[in-house]
């Protein structure tokens, strides 16, 4: 098997932080930016309260269940008050993440499906 020349990538490529680095006639970096020019972001990252609201949800449904599995035995009016606190802890949370200063429909939504799903463990705890 033939051997592998030694190449010496420092003399091939530039510096990016010393020289722009070029493809063709098109910059892709230059010394003061690790992003290619076009790349540049003129925004930063804000959360948006669909994703509080839908995290909300999805963790207190997936929660609930639980709940509803682990403790049934010890009555419906527990795994009901259980459940309740579990939706306390996760409004907390999602509104330590943000939601407080979300507009009123997306906090009032948060508190509406976090009371459905309390009334759909009531429903299955006390009905079957």
């Amino acid at each position: 098997m033939p051997e592998r020349p030694e190449v010496d990538y420092r003399v091939d490529y530039p510096d990016p932080r010393e020289q722009d680095i070029m493809a063709g006639d098109r910059r892709i970096s230059r010394p003061d930016s690790s992003l290619p020019d076009w790349e540049v972001p003129d925004t930063s990252y804000r959360a948006i309260p669909i994703v509080w609201f839908t995290g909300a949800f999805i963790l207190h449904l997936i929660a609930v269940h639980a709940i509803m599995l682990v403790f049934s035995s010890l009555g419906a009016l527990a795994v009901v008050c259980i459940s309740a606190l579990a939706a306390g802890a996760v409004g907390k949370w999602t509104w330590d993440r943000g939601m407080k200063i979300a507009g009123a429909g997306w906090r009032i939504a948060t508190v509406v499906i976090l009371s459905l799903n309390l009334l759909y463990v009531a429903a299955v705890a006390f009905g079957g």
